[in-house]
């Protein structure tokens, strides 16, 4: 129990570096999930896995077994490319991960991993916010 004043750390919860799963390759700009282990994946379509945010750098860990390198990643709101199914009718609802850079509305009937809230729709992609 504290018995005095202490100075306690805190963060944004905004930036994470988790170890990465081995032989995969994750690039700069990339969709970055959590694999059961809890290292980190590019984004694939694959169910089970937890978004984590996007990767600020590219990190190559082919080589590599699980945990000998680690990737720096960044949640918030990030844009990506529609694969043609995501609609103004689906703002405020789920997107799921069809690969490292390409969101869906759908879950592909069980075969993809949630990413985040879809925010806004542009001629350029889809808005999704990575909690």
């Amino acid at each position: 129990m504290q018995t005095q004043d202490r100075a306690t750390p805190t963060r944004a919860n905004r930036d994470h570096h988790d170890p990465m799963a081995a032989a995969v390759l994750i690039y700069a700009g990339a969709i970055v999930m959590l694999d059961a282990a809890g290292n980190a994946v590019p984004g694939q379509t694959a169910v089970g896995l937890t978004p984590r945010g996007i990767a600020q750098t590219q990190i190559d860990n082919r080589e590599g077994i699980a945990g000998a390198m680690s990737v720096p990643t960044v949640n918030g709101c990030h844009r990506f490319i529609n694969d043609n199914s995501v609609t103004r009718e689906n703002i405020g609802k789920t997107a799921y991960v069809v690969d490292d850079e390409t969101v869906a509305n759908t879950d592909g009937t069980g075969t993809r991993s949630a990413l985040g809230n879809i925010v806004d729709l542009d001629a350029t992609g889809v808005w999704v916010h990575i909690a």
